[in-house]
């Protein structure tokens, strides 16, 4: 979701793909072209006018959409009630998600209290769908037995506030490090081609695109199919278009966008030192699917050469003696979440009335060099307090 907090992860379960019989198909038509039935929206993408949203439920098809609330403990969207209210002015259904930063069951249950109280401030309505967001580092390092744990105190204690519960999770990590069951959850995972697959048919919805782009917002954004009613209020959606051509051409737009790998991510050079908050595993790869090579317990110090943002995280590269390393810092839309820089960085905090051109200009740096060494997108929301790398 990354790019909601989420970092969404675009790891495959390709078995999970289902090909349509050659007879049902007509030579020259995708009939079974991915739709862009909700997207998710956070911070991340700023300030959503109900202009926008009008526009991606009359020209894309868009029914539904799921707004970060809440993150952790103590995080809360500061877009959320924004987004809420102007979903709702365009009469699509609105829901919910908590990015979990839980690695106990009270833990799960204290972020779900903390999550509904604040979903009801924000105004989501009763009746919505809260899910739970499971991607972190935290769930990466518990069992599936404790995920699952986790995960149902969390809906159990969410649905207290009149909420209905799901997960959301990658493909990789579905059945893999936790359960989802059939008929539930809110599955990742980005193909490289569209055409007749439908993934996740099984679950309530399928996220196949991180990088969808509307006619009037700026940036790509998540989408997802939908395979049930749970995310349109548990009823056939009443949500139609009024421009259906514009719907098709978008549709197949959208779907030839992502037909082949995105070439955006790119090595950069990042020759940096890290000391670990927490175990993290040293893979072969910069991949959740690369083998480990070992553990690297919380206090190792690492020196990286390069980063790279992919697969809903951002990594770096450890020059080894035989080879290189990869570990995954953190989600992409937090990049420095689980590791702090050596003491070589100058840092500058955040004061109130700030924003990323006044820091950058007084740091003789571009907004988007500022942004992008702190693991953000100059369209991140900064804070009075806030810590930021300038040198």
């Amino acid at each position: 979701m990354t790019n909601k907090h989420k970092l969404k992860l675009g790891a495959v379960a390709v078995a999970a793909a289902f090909l349509l019989a050659p007879v049902a198909l007509a030579p020259t038509k995708d009939v079974s072209a991915a739709r862009l039935d909700m997207v998710d929206v956070s911070n991340n993408n700023g300030y959503m006018s109900t202009a926008e949203y009008v526009s991606m439920r009359n020209e894309f098809g868009v029914k539904a959409v799921t707004v970060k609330i809440s993150e952790g403990g103590t995080y809360k969207d500061p877009y959320a009630a924004s987004n809420i209210a102007n979903v709702q002015a365009a009469g699509m259904y609105i829901n919910g998600y908590h990015f979990a930063r839980y690695a106990t069951k009270a833990q799960a249950i204290a972020e779900a209290d903390f999550a509904g109280k604040t979903a009801k401030v924000a105004g989501l309505p009763v009746g919505a769908v809260l899910a739970t967001d499971v991607e972190s580092q935290e769930a990466n390092n518990q069992s599936k037995a404790t995920n699952d744990r986790n995960n149902a105190a969390f809906m159990k204690e969410i649905q207290k506030f009149g909420y209905r519960a799901d997960i959301y999770t990658s493909g990789s990590w579905a059945n893999n490090k936790m359960t989802i069951k059939g008929k539930t959850g809110w599955v990742a995972g980005y193909p490289y081609v569209m055409s007749g697959q439908k993934w996740y048919t099984n679950n309530n919805a399928w996220q196949w695109s991180g990088s969808a782009h509307f006619r009037i917002s700026y940036g790509g954004f998540d989408v997802s199919q939908l395979y049930t009613d749970y995310y349109t209020a548990g009823q056939k959606s009443t949500v139609k278009p009024t421009n259906k051509d514009a719907v098709k051409a978008n549709n197949q737009g959208a779907n030839k966008n992502t037909s082949k790998p995105s070439t955006s991510a790119k090595w950069v050079k990042e020759a940096k030192t890290y000391t670990l908050k927490t175990a993290v595993k040293l893979r072969t790869g910069a991949s959740t699917s690369s083998n480990a090579i070992t553990i690297l317990p919380a206090g190792t110090t690492v020196k990286t050469d390069q980063a790279i943002i992919q697969g809903g995280y951002r990594w770096v590269r450890q020059p080894r003696s035989h080879g290189y390393g990869y570990l995954a810092t953190g989600p992409a839309s937090n990049t420095l979440e689980y590791v702090k820089s050596g003491a070589a960085h100058t840092y500058y905090t955040v004061k109130s009335g700030d924003s990323w051109w006044a820091i950058a200009q007084r740091n003789g740096l571009s907004m988007t060099t500022l942004a992008s060494q702190n693991g953000k997108t100059i369209y991140t929301t900064i804070y009075p307090g806030q810590r930021l790398v300038v040198r």
